[in-house]
């Protein structure tokens, strides 16, 4: 019997005889059929305009590496545009090939993930398969809400990044779809994702890979697939997985089927190894089994199963396709805009293998310096560390009672703000390290250089009724200690010189979080914006519009709140310390081996934030002489003659705010409300050494600290 590579060398003579390209015009059919401009295709194959018009006109042909780059694409849409038979809209039978050779990634368990633009596709059911109609009503009782443009549909995925299966066998999609499945086990709905549902969602660079299909399984989806509505037995939400045992367990793994390290639990993912470089991959979230953390996802899991579907897409569209909780999605948001690799040819044999991508973490884990470290990571074990550590980390400080003046005192109202995303604005255009450090003794301070400085800031000497920058419960240092660069370069800022002892600094860097920040700044101002708070409304208009905002649609609010938690959470898991009761300090944990597990990276998003609150703290002060009663991390409490913002914060003559203090509004760095209380409640939870930023909302509100 013939081997496979005998067969497909008998198959590459066959192709050889064959003419490698249609005839022009077929070329110029193909490229129309798929809405592509002769300019764009240039971009793709690195060429020019007029050279395109010639291969389309028959004046030349392409020539190698391009030649079999453009001989990939025509292929691809002939498949998905023929000249006669299948309409142009019907899905590919195969995905969709790029112009450039694909970097060849298998779905290991402990690789970085796919990244997910999804988009809302056409109501239409799986060719093959009618659809139902819906158990319920989807989106007819909304509230309505400002619409963004939709973008356009990826032929490949026509019914969207994912669908929510009950148990009667409908699957909601976005944008009011409802699909059929008929599938009673695991396997069988695995196979039916892959090959007749037409989820998925295109990759966020041309150097990552398409998202997997995600389905969401009601409780009774759950019990009808053999699995139980709930998990049991576990303290920790995280631990929660079946055991090898159990028969959806067999099930899977008799079909050939995989499962990742973490195991069939809330966020499961079934995969095949890649073949030719195609993934077979689907993703599923449990939800009564707490898929959806109800901090991160407010009333979402207790939704009608197309609402879920709602707000899921509207997320998978904005920021990606969820991969588990929202601080795991907001981590593979990273690698998913910033691919570790990318397709480079090699110089000797000429093959497309993979290479290093300019500006990403790379595919291999980095050990950080000693003081970047935790105390219990192996570099501080191994070693005997006893140097200090970084201590990084966002405000917690309360001003000291017999700092209040007997005016203050008097004044009737404890306002709070809150700064928007205050860790995702200081992500923006932040230079960060992206190879090892190396260790300096006594180096110049350079506050372009991102690393680690033994610093003694001691000498710096500030107002007491503000907190120190230098230290996150806001008391002055006392001697050398280590600080990120922001912290050091803002002593310089305020006037003092610095002098480090020792640094561990990184040679390569760059701004690792940009395309990070700009899709997550994008998803929340647009999320805001469709429920009711944009940019054009006025400080008065602003504040009226977010108090209403919640109600203006709950499923969308869902969704703001779930883009917040992917900021802090993704921030958070860049510094993920050991789990569980049987870890000992000096072992590496699954995090370490992660590129992505950087917590020097961090270090820098929380210093800026605190640099940047402090900088507010400290103009406000100076435009009006207030100064605050408490802090907590992008949390402000200020004493103010009204209950509003408005009568307490600096404006100019001609009704402006003034630069540099705090201001209103509803981008990352500017505030909101937060809580109005009495003055007399703020000190009485002063004078008990309680943070009044801690409980300004009311109701004993506790605020999210960033992990």
């Amino acid at each position: 019997m013939a081997s496979e590579e005998e067969l497909f060398a008998s198959v590459d003579a066959l192709l050889e005889e064959e003419p490698q390209l249609p005839p022009p015009a077929e070329r110029a059919r193909l490229r129309e059929a798929a809405g592509i401009t002769q300019a764009r295709l240039a971009q793709a194959l690195k060429s020019t305009t007029q050279t395109v018009k010639n291969w389309e006109n028959g004046r030349s042909e392409p020539k190698p590496p391009r030649l079999e780059a453009y001989q990939r694409l025509l292929n691809g849409w002939a498949v998905k545009y023929p000249a006669h038979g299948t309409p142009a809209g019907a899905p590919a039978l195969a995905p969709a090939p790029q112009p450039v050779p694909e970097t060849f990634t298998g779905p290991a368990a402990s690789e970085p993930e796919e990244p997910a633009a999804p988009q809302d596709p056409a109501v239409q059911a799986v060719p093959g398969r009618p659809a139902r109609p819906a158990a319920r009503p989807a989106a007819s009782r909304r509230p309505t809400a400002k619409k963004a443009a939709k973008p356009a549909v990826d032929p490949r995925f026509p019914h969207g990044p994912l669908a929510v299966l009950d148990g009667d066998g409908c699957a909601y999609g976005t944008g009011g779809i409802v699909l059929d499945c008929p599938a009673t086990t695991v396997p069988e709905l695995v196979e039916w994702a892959l090959k007749e549902s037409g989820l998925g969602a295109p990759k966020l660079n041309r150097y990552g890979k398409d998202s997997d299909p995600l389905i969401v399984l009601t409780a009774a989806a759950a019990v009808k697939l053999g699995l139980p509505e709930r998990l049991e037995g576990h303290e920790q939400r995280r631990s929660l997985r079946l055991p090898e045992d159990h028969p959806v367990v067999k099930q899977v793994v008799k079909a050939k089927w995989k499962l990742t390290q973490r195991g069939f639990g809330p966020w499961a993912r079934i995969y095949r190894p890649a073949q030719a470089g195609q993934r077979q991959c689907v993703q599923l979230a449990i939800l009564s089994w707490d898929a959806l953390d109800e901090r991160s996802w407010p009333g979402v899991a207790d939704m009608e199963p197309a609402d879920v579907a709602r707000v899921l897409g509207v997320y998978a569209q904005r920021v990606i396709t969820p991969r588990g909780s929202t601080a795991v999605s907001g981590l593979e948001l990273m690698t998913a805009l910033r691919p570790p690799t990318r397709a480079v040819q090699d110089a000797e044999t000429g093959n497309w293998v993979p290479g290093h991508n300019p500006g990403s973490l790379g595919t291999e884990p980095m050990d950080p310096a000693p003081p970047e470290a935790t105390p219990e990571h192996p570099v501080v074990v191994g070693s005997g560390w006893t140097g200090g550590f970084l201590n990084e980390e966002a405000y917690q400080w309360v001003r000291p009672v017999d700092l209040l003046t007997d005016e203050e005192c008097t004044l009737p109202f404890a306002v709070g703000l809150d700064l928007n995303t205050a860790f995702l604005a200081a992500a923006a255009r932040l230079t960060v390290g992206l190879s090892a450090p190396d260790h300096f003794h006594h180096p110049q301070f350079n506050p372009k250089i991102p690393g680690s400085w033994l610093v003694d800031l001691s000498h710096v000497e500030l107002d007491p009724r503000l907190p120190s920058p230098f230290t996150p419960d806001g008391t002055r240092p006392t001697g050398p200690a280590w600080y990120q660069t922001h912290t050091v370069a803002y002593a310089q800022e305020l006037g003092y010189d610095v002098h480090p002892i020792e640094a561990y600094l990184r040679r390569e860097t760059g701004a690792y979080l940009d395309p990070w920040h700009d899709r997550l700044k994008a998803a929340y101002v647009g999320t805001l914006a469709d429920l009711g708070v944009t940019r054009d409304l006025d400080d008065r208009q602003f504040l009226a519009a977010m108090e209403q905002h919640k109600q203006a649609d709950p499923a969308l609010a869902a969704v703001l709140a779930a883009i917040k938690a992917t900021v802090k959470g993704g921030i958070g898991k860049l510094r993920e310390r050991p789990q569980g009761k049987r870890y000992k300090d000096g072992d590496r944990w699954p995090a370490l081996e992660r590129p992505t597990w950087r917590p020097d990276i961090r270090a820098a998003v929380i210093s800026k934030a605190r640099v940047n609150m402090h900088r507010k703290l400290f103009k406000t002060a100076d435009m009006t002489g207030l100064y605050p009663l408490a802090v907590l991390s992008d949390c402000v409490v200020y004493p103010s003659p009204g209950d509003s913002p408005l009568d307490f914060l600096p404006y100019a003559a001609s009704g402006k705010p003034q630069p540099g203090g705090f201001r209103l509004g509803p981008t990352p760095g500017l505030a909101k409300l937060e809580g109005v209380q009495s003055m007399l409640w703020a000190v009485d939870l002063m004078e008990k050494g309680l943070n009044p930023a801690r409980h300004i909302k009311g109701g004993d509100a506790v605020l999210d600290e960033g992990e």
